[in-house]
């Protein structure tokens, strides 16, 4: 009987450890990030990391990730359905790499602001390989040595980028390029491009893009296509540069 008894008591002490194991590792759906939290920590309200690729990892796939405070969070790879979301001043500075890279395919992901600074060698702000949807807004990208934001995946994606900032880019504001068989789309409203080298936005087709309400300036190129790319461009955009890549003119309703 006491040999049964140990028995009893050693497997429910390892089930015990088991569950526990189990409850440490468990995604949450929301995590946070502080300008003074640690990447130990379960990335919790009250334990927040520190960086947003520590709690990236600690997020369910459709989570969200929240910042508590101020704070330079550092860069991140998305591989799931996210959300980033900052309502502080929520820093990306990097040096000689990308700064955000999406490779998540038909994901769905919303970048809300971030100030993404790439200190003049930092590759893309954000680097798009592969995702169903990646929205961006009230973001600030800026002082990349290559693009602000780079989409071209394989897949047909879809790009919205709605009251953000991109200045400053050496190899431009906004690249999207399609590939055969998979036409590639965006969205740009009420967006600023300003003092990107060469080209504010530069689509190669196959690939649909929207613009309404955006200002792009101190560009030689406002707006670039090619490839059979098809730019539609509302009335209520500001143009100071060659815009011979819009393919079609809409009036406001």
């Amino acid at each position: 009987m006491r040999f049964l008894s140990l028995c009893a008591a050693l497997i429910g002490t390892a089930l015990m450890l088991l569950v526990s194991a189990g409850a440490a590792n468990a995604q949450a759906t929301r995590t946070w990030v502080s300008g003074v939290g640690d990447d130990a920590n379960p990335c919790s309200r009250t334990a927040p990391c520190k960086t947003f690729a520590g709690a990236i990892s600690k997020t369910a796939t459709g989570g969200e990730i929240n910042c508590l405070d101020p704070g330079g969070f550092g860069a991140v790879t998305i591989t799931k359905s996210i959300s980033i979301i900052c309502l502080v001043e929520a820093g990306v500075l990097v040096s000689g790499t990308n700064a955000i890279v999406v490779n998540a395919a038909s994901a769905k992901v919303l970048l809300v602001g971030l100030d993404i600074e790439g200190m003049g060698t930092g590759l893309n702000g954000v680097n798009i390989l592969n995702a169903g949807t990646v929205t961006i807004r009230n973001c600030s990208i800026r002082n990349f040595a290559q693009k602000g934001v780079s989409l071209t995946g394989p897949a047909s994606t879809r790009v919205y980028i709605q009251d953000s900032q991109i200045i400053n880019n050496a190899g431009g504001g906004f690249f999207l390029q399609g590939t055969s068989g998979a036409q590639n789309n965006a969205v740009i409203e009420r967006t600023t491009f300003d003092l990107n080298t060469g080209t504010a936005v530069n689509i190669v087709g196959p690939a649909n893009v929207v613009l309404s309400a955006n200002t792009m300036a101190f560009s030689t190129t406002s707006v670039a296509s090619s490839g059979g790319a098809t730019v539609i461009s509302y009335t209520n955009n500001v143009f100071r540069g060659t815009s011979a890549g819009v393919t079609s003119t809409i009036s406001l309703q």
